[in-house]
């Protein structure tokens, strides 16, 4: 089987637990405007005009691959996994865009006596979650805004499919570590943040938060890829303000981090 990735990152210690190899699949559902990989949105190969320092050229962004090539590349880290109890994370784009195809990822990761993680939004069939329960040992869930205009309005899509799937997994197990991503004045309000609380305490197996602060590593893509829809120039959380929001999540009573 054969799919499309856009990159793999060694040595990751921010995708799940020890240092893990993250594969980026190509593809996604939603339209972040603060996505930090706009080049994983399409699910194909593609040719780019790229502004550079020779000028405007074109990149390819993404390769067809097999699932083989992938876990060829995934168990030469097999030493640091054994030693970290890390694994593979797949991420994106939306891994699950292309279920058959991480389903295989999925099944092969596991004869290796690798630990998976899915780095996900949630935003997929039920179904695809169903079909790789078992073949997952965590899902980073983003949850990003719990109002469902203001989704819309920045993700392109309503996040009741998201909330539904949370709920789901939720109910099978202490499968999910739940990441919340700060962007200045949209999601890292106190009134999305104690929606989501009031949401997280009906909740019976989220036993850890991660609060992903945000980074301005990726505004500089838009303007090399000529994208102008995004949103760019937003300050990046204080210490103090960051300390603040994770005080709201007190009432919890889990485990919360800041994740830098």
């Amino acid at each position: 089987m054969d799919g499309v990735i856009f990159d793999i990152k060694r040595y990751a210690v921010h995708d799940g637990p020890g240092i893990r190899t993250t594969v980026f699949l190509k593809g996604c559902w939603l339209n972040c405007r603060w996505c930090h990989n706009p080049e994983s949105k399409n699910a194909e190969p593609e040719l780019i005009e790229v502004d550079s320092k020779f000028g405007c050229e074109e990149i390819q962004f993404g390769k067809k691959v097999s699932v083989e090539e992938v876990i060829n590349e995934v168990v030469k880290d097999s030493v640091f996994y054994e030693q970290s109890k890390g694994g593979v994370t797949f991420s994106g784009g939306e891994p699950l865009y292309q279920i058959e195809f991480l389903k295989a990822l999925l099944i092969e990761s596991k004869k290796h006596n690798i630990h998976t993680a899915v780095d996900t939004s949630g935003y997929a069939p039920a179904d695809s979650l169903e079909s790789i329960y078992d073949y997952t040992d965590l899902f980073l869930y983003d949850l990003k805004l719990f109002d469902e205009k203001l989704h819309i309005e920045y993700t392109g899509q309503s996040n009741k499919q998201i909330l539904k799937n949370l709920k789901y997994l939720d109910k099978l197990g202490e499968k999910v570590t739940l990441r919340i991503p700060l962007i200045p004045g949209i999601t890292d309000t106190k009134d999305n943040l104690l929606l989501i609380i009031n949401f997280v305490h009906k909740l019976k197996n989220i036993k850890k938060i991660d609060l992903l602060p945000y980074n301005k590593i990726g505004e500089g893509k838009y303007s090399r890829l000529k994208i102008s829809d995004n949103i760019t120039k937003l300050q990046s959380q204080s210490v103090d303000y960051l300390l603040e929001i994770k005080e709201l999540f007190k009432s919890l009573d889990i485990d919360v981090r800041v994740n830098k």
